[in-house]
């Protein structure tokens, strides 16, 4: 029972990897806050894991009022929010495209809706921390963040890594960095995941070529996530801050 009554916020928790995350806290003795804007999936996904100590809450990243209204109501409810975990993926409807088919106002705002949502969610998760006199955020970001893209994978596929997706991870783990450091002596940890690619679905050639870099397993579910944030999240790493940890089968190795 490695969370043992902790409060935890998983934004995006009804998502691929959210899910997996809220068990997990479940399975640890937590309690998980889906926090979702898309609150019929958040329902779904609950009704999945079957447990009382799974809550749905309505929240939009890109808002500071919907952020706010997330914060007010679990203090009312709990007296305490122990961590959020930033795992959300919102884009729009043009993300995803080919390097020179990206138009800028796309660019733009795939960074502000992402990137910019995830310092949003800390920035006013740790004003509630900074008055709690503690507090926990783990951010998702991606190997993509760390090393270049390996485009020859996406050979006779229509897939590629999104211009958008790598300049949101990389900033994701210097913004990090910089959290933990800003929060000096307030007991505010702030760390991230770069984790190796998922299986959803992805055609065989690519997942062979992906595997062709790993060494051992190729690409990961999300429930192989799981483990290294229940270290983040629990007293485990206490004193674990400001660090990215990669989880990907030696892929940018």
């Amino acid at each position: 029972m490695l969370l043992k009554d902790k409060v935890i916020v998983v934004t995006g928790g009804a998502g691929l990897l959210g899910r997996e995350f809220c068990k997990m806290i479940i399975n640890n003795g937590g309690i998980a806050i889906i926090a979702e804007y898309n609150v019929a999936l958040a329902k779904e996904v609950k009704e999945e894991i079957d447990s009382e100590r799974v809550y749905v809450e309505e929240v939009n990243i890109t808002s500071k009022e919907s952020i706010n209204i997330l914060i007010d109501k679990l203090h009312v409810k709990f007296s305490k929010i122990d961590a959020i975990v930033n795992s959300a993926y919102p884009r729009n409807k043009n993300y995803g495209k080919h390097f020179f088919d990206v138009d800028y106002d796309d660019f733009c705002e795939n960074l502000g809706m992402n990137l910019g949502g995830y310092f949003l969610s800390s920035q006013l998760f740790a004003k509630y921390f900074y008055k709690q006199g503690f507090g926990n955020i783990v951010n998702m970001s991606s190997i993509y963040g760390v090393v270049a893209p390996r485009f020859e994978i996406y050979k006779d596929t229509s897939m590629t890594t999104p211009v958008e997706y790598v300049a949101i991870k990389s900033g994701l783990i210097h913004l990090t960095k910089y959290m933990a450091k800003y929060f000096q002596g307030k007991k505010i940890k702030v760390n991230s995941i770069s984790l190796g690619g998922l299986k959803d679905g992805q055609p065989e050639t690519f997942l062979k070529g992906y595997k062709s870099f790993c060494l051992n397993r190729g690409m990961l579910d999300a429930k192989d996530i799981a483990g290294t944030l229940l270290y983040l999240l629990s007293d485990l790493s206490q004193y674990v801050n400001g660090q990215n940890i990669v989880v990907d089968d030696g892929f940018s190795l």
